[in-house]
């Protein structure tokens, strides 16, 4: 039962957000998103939410605090308009890679973003795969963290995947990897490295087998792609005979284009959890949606079904 049910988009995924209406047989209500000369923000829904199960969908990619900011001043607006349950659709979470103290007197800003959601006027939060899981634990109201990684890998499962080695890009998304892995049936490697900075890595090793395969790389997020292409030509100069990449979340900041399509990977694929900017569009550039996912998550929530229940339409229990 959908009657109860509103979606809205604020100005990071208008797409995505028409799509998840479509995929529910709705229409997307319309918001009124205005930044003023000044810098600030005012966000309203234009029809009434009293009583309403309201949908916000809205990733805080670039310009992150902007795209923050939009879904806390909605969130008021639909508070005091007596919204019977506001839920926030984020795809890709902001600030997630905040999320300790790496350094002495830095802070915890995915901590302070998830305090700042539940102060708004949050109920639920929806996300895609968080950078860290244990920013679940952030949060003090409900949380959904979903998984693109049985989207990811159906794309894989009709391809020969006879000589293809599933890479990780380092010892933390092992377990990513190892789930697309044995997914598609397929061996596992991983790029053993080190971070010397921000956006900035040395490969150190590669642990496994990749002469003469056919490598796929899977990571939760590309950036500015300096990691991604480190591995693909450590992973090309142990004998690799070609490098795919995979992420549940395309940022492609800086200079990502350069680096990814200049010909050392065949094939980049990302989901839409972050729009695919205009530089990045190439034959070599692949999207798959969230959307069947994420309308489905909307409807197992209003029906009282759970959320896992999700991944059946990926055959993935």
């Amino acid at each position: 039962m959908l009657n109860r049910t509103m979606i809205f988009s604020l100005s990071a995924n208008k797409k995505l957000a028409e799509d998840i209406a479509n995929e529910l047989d709705m229409k997307v209500s319309e918001a009124h998103v205005t930044h003023f000369a000044d810098g600030e923000i005012l966000c309203e829904p234009v029809e009434s939410v009293r009583e309403k199960d309201v949908y916000i969908v809205q990733s805080t990619y670039t310009p992150v605090t902007e795209n923050l900011f939009e879904i806390l001043v909605f969130v008021d607006a639909c508070k005091r308009a007596s919204s019977r349950k506001i839920n926030v659709i984020i795809p890709y979470f902001g600030y997630a890679r905040q999320d300790r103290k790496s350094k002495p007197r830095q802070p915890i800003t995915s901590r302070l973003v998830a305090d700042l959601l539940k102060t708004a006027g949050v109920d639920r939060v929806i996300s895609v795969d968080l950078h860290a899981p244990q920013i679940q634990g952030f949060f003090s109201c409900l949380i959904d963290e979903l998984t693109a990684i049985p989207l990811l890998a159906t794309h894989y499962e009709k391809d020969n995947n006879s000589n293809l080695v599933v890479v990780s890009p380092d010892h933390g998304g092992v377990n990513r990897a190892r789930r697309v892995a044995e997914r598609i049936n397929a061996p596992l490697a991983i790029i053993d490295k080190r971070r010397t900075g921000p956006n900035v890595a040395e490969v150190m090793n590669i642990v496994g087998d990749v002469q003469g395969k056919d490598c796929l790389m899977v990571d939760d997020m590309i950036d500015t792609a300096g990691s991604a292409r480190a591995g693909a030509l450590a992973l090309k100069a142990n004998g690799a005979k070609s490098v795919k990449i995979c992420c549940s979340h395309g940022l492609f900041s800086g200079p990502a284009a350069e680096r990814l399509l200049d010909g050392v990977f065949d094939e980049i694929v990302c989901t839409d959890s972050i729009p695919l900017p205009e530089r990045m569009k190439s034959d070599k550039v692949k999207v798959v949606s969230l959307a069947p996912m994420i309308s489905k998550v909307i409807e197992n929530i209003e029906n009282g079904v759970p959320v896992s229940k999700v991944y059946n339409i990926y055959n993935h229990e």
